[in-house]
């Protein structure tokens, strides 16, 4: 069975993996995650959300933007 016209991009594993070779640092996949949203990337809902709409989340450093970024303008997703 061909799989590969489900595949659009890369994983997170590969994103992860493509950065940490380029970069030198390691990005979470709540990093990952966050830049994608911010490019419109959306690939399902959350099923852990949290409860309330006033929680916060850990942002993203700068630096971790630019290189996920760059990441996916590899595995061109934007």
């Amino acid at each position: 069975m061909d799989m590969s016209r489900f595949q659009q991009g890369a994983t997170y594993e590969q994103i992860q993996e493509w950065v940490r070779e380029k970069y030198g640092f390691h990005v979470t996949h709540l990093n990952i995650a966050q830049v994608k949203r911010k490019h419109g990337i959306i690939e399902r809902e959350n099923y852990n959300k949290a409860k309330s709409h006033d929680s916060r989340q850990p942002g993203c450093p700068e630096e971790k933007v630019t290189a996920i970024e760059d990441a996916l303008r590899h595995f061109q997703m934007i």
